[in-house]
């Protein structure tokens, strides 16, 4: 799964409607809200999009390719956007790089050299703590693990999705649950500490026992970090026809609820932290690069459909291979940008901020947005505050245990609304 694209199936770049069913559940793309960090340096992060795949999943609708031919040529045109755009994030230091996708495995050791080298020419690493790779279980061999020991990066987050086979057969994911297991197994002997793995639910003929045997095999593989999400039928996907065709069912709203719960009290018993909706980790473990994104950190994004956001803008390039590539040689970025309004990214910093256990800092609020948007988010947080699904701790609302389980109803009642 794609980490630009990683957290809310909202398409705000799009101008459309925030579909706040889906804030609960699905991985999707990125709201961001405008940082008010006062008195301490911003450090900047970098996700990288590489769109090839060996095969489509049927549920996937992040933007992807399989024409592995491209891929020099690709690897250039990022190079090229990295140097264009040097300056975008006023030479801020860089805390985080992220290669999502796509399946960023597919790409070779040189490929990631020419990368490396060319953002250690451009950007400030010295601040640099969090390289993550997504990468498929079956691309991790000894062999590539081995080059990958070699290169920057000190994380791997792995899709796995399942552990059972035939639903892994069905979705035309490319490993089996053992390819998966011993995947994480190689990555510990080569010397990798930081694993995040992620798991979907709510998956065609999910049964509680299915999905709990899911988290008991991801606790046993003592990860330090996992994320999870609900399916959701996106449409122009395989499986949202296979939907419509009757060929499948989808998971009763209940059993949903059911499995989320599970979810949350099989892995906080196993002593991870529940830190945000969708994302669990061991204590200290949490995904430093998506974190920045619900801190409203600025961040640069590079390669198709790829977002960008310094703070009161967002950019997002063309979601198409040969358009980018194109673009790149003429040093023609083709993009689109969108500039926020307050309001906009007030409603951001709503949907953000409450889905981590932080919650949302008022003060902070009121600083960014002002004392009108500060006095209305507290006046439609009150009947909430008083039923026990929102507290106030340590001068931010956040979600209690009952409020999560609403959370985006709640949010969908704090956002501006003209």
């Amino acid at each position: 799964m794609a980490s630009n694209t990683i957290i809310y199936k909202v398409q705000l770049h799009q101008n459309e409607e925030p579909n706040l069913a889906s804030f609960l559940i699905c991985p999707s793309i990125i709201l961001l809200l405008q940082p008010k960090i006062r008195n301490t340096i911003i450090m900047a992060g970098i996700y990288l999009h590489i769109p090839f795949c060996k095969t489509r999943c049927i549920y996937c609708d992040f933007y992807s390719t399989t024409r592995s031919e491209l891929k020099n040529k690709y690897i250039h045109a990022l190079c090229k956007e990295l140097t264009l755009r040097k300056d975008y994030l006023s030479c801020e230091p860089i805390e985080t790089i992220y290669f999502g996708g796509g399946t960023p495995s597919q790409l070779d050791k040189e490929d990631f050299q020419l990368v490396f080298e060319t953002i250690g020419k451009y950007y400030d690493l010295s601040k640099c703590e969090e390289i993550t790779l997504e990468a498929n279980p079956d691309d991790l061999s000894d062999k590539y693990l081995q080059n990958l020991a070699t290169l920057p990066f000190n994380r791997i987050s792995m899709g796995i999705q399942t552990f059972d086979d035939t639903t892994l057969q069905l979705l035309k994911r490319r490993h089996n649950a053992h390819t998966a297991i011993e995947a994480v197994k190689r990555c510990r002997e080569n010397g990798f500490q930081n694993i995040s793995i992620d798991l979907i639910y709510g998956l065609p003929g999910e049964t509680m026992e299915r999905w709990e045997k899911d988290l008991q095999q991801a606790i046993s593989l003592n990860v330090e970090h996992i994320s999870a999400y609900h399916l959701i039928y996106e449409e122009d996907t395989a499986i949202y026809k296979m939907l419509k065709q009757h060929q499948i069912s989808e998971v009763e709203e209940d059993m949903s609820l059911k499995f989320f719960s599970a979810l949350i009290e099989q892995l906080q018993k196993a002593g991870f932290e529940h830190y945000e909706i969708s994302n669990f980790c061991q204590p200290g473990k949490y995904a430093r690069h998506n974190t920045s994104y619900w801190q409203g950190i600025p961040y640069l994004g590079c390669g198709p459909s790829a977002h960008s956001f310094n703070g009161t803008t967002r950019e997002w390039n063309v979601s198409s291979l040969d358009t980018y590539i194109k673009g790149m040689e003429s040093e023609q970025r083709a993009f689109e940008k969108e500039e926020l309004d307050i309001y906009t990214r007030y409603n951001e910093f709503i949907i953000t901020s409450l889905r981590t256990r932080w919650g949302c800092p008022i003060q902070k609020l009121k600083d960014s947005f002002g004392n009108q948007l500060g006095d209305y988010c507290m006046n439609i947080a009150t009947p909430y505050l008083k039923n026990g699904k929102l507290e106030m701790k340590e001068g931010a609302l956040r979600l209690t245990k009952e409020g999560i389980f609403i959370s985006d109803s709640i949010m969908s009642d704090l956002l501006w609304v003209e």
